[in-house]
């Protein structure tokens, strides 16, 4: 159940302006702000600003804590 919930706290925000922190493979961590532009079933899409970049995300990525979002 607490993928719902993560879910449903990523289209609730959706298109707002959000920090995020990506902790990647070999201690790697990267920092970037953006909006969350499109969600499907299974990830989520985030344009990063300044960018015209499009990134891919899973909603588990948020729940094991690879990526913190702070709105």
């Amino acid at each position: 159940m607490e993928i719902d919930k993560t879910r449903l706290f990523i289209e609730n925000n959706l298109n707002k302006q959000i920090f995020f922190k990506f902790n990647g493979n070999r201690n790697m961590v990267e920092e970037f702000s953006g909006k969350i532009v499109k969600t499907y079933k299974c990830v989520f899409l985030v344009k990063v600003d300044n960018q015209d970049v499009l990134r891919s995300f899973s909603y588990s990525d948020v729940l094991i804590g690879s990526l913190e979002l702070f709105v």
